[in-house]
């Protein structure tokens, strides 16, 4: 593409040079240069207001006649390639156009980064959504769900149909997960409980038991306690092992139990019957009372565990041993009910199967075969060959009704199991398994118990993932709905609340803008559901963005102001003013409200090309200043090379036609790091005059100090200073003069006198402790050398001392 448009720009410039060498003939019909460029220039703004394509655009924003031209179609690219092209080309040839494509450019990436990103982030939800689904890690589950949708909310209007299918499901099999978990739970827990309520019941029996073994034989419990007792615990024990399991040995223990409190509570009841005859007998001392004491005691059967009442005692005592007696057990009761109720079915099975109902038959025939499993062998005698008769009619009627049907079922069975198979949007599988469902109801079912599983199981496997997809659809237009109602009502009361007056312009935009957007966000919703809130929705949109108008254009006037008074100064004077005008119109431009986002692109671009061509100015007066700058560090840097290598000794001469030429550029705009150069130069050349001014002192000072050995100096041989730094002086060895010269100049003394240099050094240490003079190490050798040259008490002035000495000079003005 980019070859493409370079090749449409060359050709664009050949007819252009072609037009410009038909216009240079002498030809006195032809137009002039000025009116070809103004008609090329309304060709190509037609072509502007035409909606061209991209490469025309591009060819535009490169080749345009006017800048405003170039601006306008380079503000209208929106595709990476042309982009790319065009940035080239404009690249030193057309700043605005230049930033204008890097704008779009920068933008257009920030949009394709956000798309990656959000993708990115689909990706990871549905893959963490799959992974909970499949987990076995059953910590935090609801939590780490609800985290999981918040989060989906936030993409999902980015999600394609594909990815929110994905994302539904595993969903929708979390949600099962954690149904399951909770029953599961629950069902535990049920154990459980069930498993404590048998234990308290086992206690409570046992304890009872043991309370009446111990009980005195002088009394007995209540009756109707008793047998309060016994029908709670019976009930209790009832439901603390209904739909769980029992140990044996757990079962056992508990029938014991309760028959060891069923014989008591007889006995005891039995007893209590008895007592009016007990208390007759008791009065009776015949043979005859004998006889009937043995019949009661045989009545009441006493169980032997428990403690003997004394009312049994004396009977006992009055007949002799007791005779046990076997309990009756009588069923024929239930047994005539169960053959009654067989007997009003058969006759309705028989009259079905006459009439062909195959259904009906089918119920019936179950019905009968229940009831005659509750009979006894006698009764089942009466009625098995009639039974077996139905059964066989009934066959029949199963084999018929088959024989008609099961092509068209097994039919039915293979679609279903293909369709099962096919990957489908799951509102067109749901519609295709509901008409072949419908279609084997109007079959009339089968009596093929294989053949209805295999299509029942077909079936269940073709809408699984329908019925993820739709529980969660459900669920979802729901939580959509709510949102939308709480977004109306949530602008509502921001409306109600509004002071036009004085309200944050920008917050109010936010909000109609986030309004939109969590709006469409909130979807998919029941149509009819949504109907008044979609109507509700739209009026408080309508009654905030009439306001909102009002301010973006009473700015867009404000903006267009701006604009003009930006472009009014591209030619203004002097430069600086019409700049700092400019940057001060930048900042009120800021400062304005909010605008139409069409507008304000158009505002912009007509104010940015206005304060471009103002500082344009000024990048060419720049141009200027840094030419001759060049050529300022260009003269700098040669005079510069010229002295930087001087030392001491040249001389005076030299050195002042150095600073004679460092003078003027003092004047000349030169750079920051020549100008320092320059300045370090400078620098150079006065320290290179003091150190020169230094060695002619010191050398001066050597002399003096050569030939005070010899003798006594004369006042005037010596520099006037000296004697005010000699008088009140103390007087000092020669030996202990150097060592301090030494010590001062940095300079090593020999080993002979390196404990005197020590000496000297804590003393010195001590003097600057109390606080003394504080001089210079020059100042200091000064005094010294005077001390040396002047002082009447000086002796050790040897020519050893007085080499040391010059030395310790020399060495200083090395430093």
């Amino acid at each position: 593409m980019a070859a493409f448009i370079q090749k449409l720009f060359k050709n664009r410039k050949t007819v252009s040079l072609e037009s410009q060498k038909a216009s240079e003939k002498p030809q006195s019909n032809q137009p002039t240069e000025e009116d070809n460029r103004q008609q090329l220039r309304q060709q190509q703004e037609r072509q502007l207001g035409a909606s061209p394509e991209p490469s025309a655009l591009a060819a535009l924003a490169i080749e345009g006649v006017t800048s405003a031209i170039r601006l306008q179609a380079a503000s209208q690219l929106n595709q990476e390639e042309h982009l790319q092209a065009v940035l080239k080309q404009a690249k030193g040839r057309d700043k605005s156009v230049y930033q204008t494509v890097k704008q779009s450019l920068q933008i257009l990436k920030e949009q394709q980064a956000s798309e990656a990103a959000t993708q990115h982030r689909i990706t990871e939800l549905v893959g963490q959504a799959q992974d909970q689904a499949r987990s076995e890690d059953t910590k935090l589950y609801e939590a780490r769900l609800n985290a999981l949708q918040d989060h989906w909310q936030s993409v999902e209007n980015k999600a394609s149909a594909e990815q929110t299918q994905q994302f539904l499901q595993a969903v929708h099999q979390i949600r099962e997960r954690q149904k399951q978990l909770d029953e599961t739970r629950q069902e535990e827990q049920r154990h459980l409980d069930q498993k404590q309520q048998r234990q308290e019941t086992l206690e409570l029996l046992q304890q009872t038991l043991n309370q009446l073994k111990a009980a005195v034989p002088s009394g007995l419990p209540s009756e109707s306690a008793l047998d309060a007792l016994q029908k709670t615990q019976e009930n209790r024990w009832l439901e603390a092992t209904r739909d769980t399991q029992v140990e044996k040995q757990e079962q056992k223990q508990y029938e014991q139990a309760m028959l060891a409190l069923r014989n008591y509570l007889g006995a005891v009841r039995r007893l209590n019957l008895a007592r009016p005859q007990i208390s007759e007998l008791e009065s009776n001392d015949t043979d005859s009372a004998q006889a009937a004491a043995k019949a009661l005691l045989q009545e009441v059967a006493w169980p032997q565990e428990f403690p003997l009442p004394q009312a049994l005692a004396d009977l006992r005592a009055l007949a002799g041993k007791p005779r046990t007696q076997p309990a009756s057990d009588g069923t024929r009761e239930q047994q005539q009910a169960n053959v009654a109720a067989l007997n009003t079915t058969l006759p309705k099975l028989e009259a079905a199967l006459e009439a062909k109902q195959f259904r009906e038959s089918r119920q019936l025939l179950k019905t009968a075969q229940n009831q005659f499993q509750a009979l006894d062998d006698r009764h089942r005698k009466n009625v098995q060959a009639k039974m077996q008769l139905l059964a066989g009619q009934f066959r029949e009627l199963s084999d018929w009704q088959g024989f008609a049907t099961e092509p068209k079922q097994v039919s039915l069975c293979e679609q279903m199991e293909y369709l099962a198979e096919q990957p489908m949007e799951p509102e067109a599988k749901a519609e295709r398994i509901k008409e072949l469902q419908n279609e084997w109801r109007e079959l009339g079912g089968s009596s093929d118990r294989t053949l209805w599983n295999r299509f029942k199981a077909a079936s269940d496997q073709a809408y699984e993932p329908c019925k993820a997809y739709f529980e969660a659809k459900a669920d979802l237009k729901q939580a959509n709905l709510h949102k939308r109602e709480a977004i109306c009502e949530e602008l509502e009361r921001f409306l109600a609340q509004a002071d036009w007056t004085s309200i944050d312009w920008k917050g109010a935009e936010r909000i109609h803008q986030t309004a939109r957007q969590e709006w469409k966000a909130a979807w998919p919703v029941d149509f009819r559901d949504n109907r008044q809130v979609q109507k509700r929705f739209d009026d408080l949109l309508k009654n905030l963005e009439r306001p909102l108008d009002e301010e973006r254009q009473k700015n867009e006037a404000a903006k267009q102001a701006i604009v003009e008074r930006a472009q009014a100064l591209i030619d203004h004077e002097p430069l600086q003013e019409a700049m700092d005008q400019a940057k001060a119109l930048q900042s009120e431009w800021k400062r304005i409200g909010i605008t139409r986002h069409r507008e304000d692109r158009k505002l912009w671009q007509a104010f940015r090309q206005a304060c471009d061509q103002i500082f344009e100015r000024r990048d060419a007066q720049r141009s200027a200043q840094q030419q001759a700058t060049e050529k300022a560090d260009a003269d700098a840097r040669a005079v510069v090379a010229k002295y930087r290598d001087l030392g001491t000794e040249a001389d005076e001469a030299l050195i002042n036609e150095a600073k004679t030429e460092l003078k003027p550029l003092a004047d000349m705009p030169l750079s920051r790091p020549v100008r320092g150069e320059v300045q370090d130069l400078r620098q150079h050349l006065t320290e290179l005059g003091q150190r020169k001014k230094l060695k002619a002192r010191l050398d001066n000072w050597k002399t003096l100090i050569k030939e005070r050995v010899s003798g006594a100096l004369a006042p005037e041989q010596v520099p006037s200073n000296w004697q005010n730094l000699v008088n009140g002086a103390t007087s000092l060895t020669g030996r202990d003069l150097v060592i301090r010269a030494e010590i001062v100049a940095g300079q090593e003394t020999p080993d002979s006198d390196q404990g005197r240099r020590m000496e000297i050094q804590v003393q010195r240490l001590a003097e600057g402790l109390g606080g003394g003079d504080q001089t210079s190490p020059e100042q200091e050798l000064e005094r010294l050398i005077a001390l040396w040259c002047l002082h009447p008490e000086m002796n050790e002035q040897s020519a050893e001392h007085a080499g040391r000495l010059v030395q310790a000079l020399e060495s200083r003005l090395q430093h």
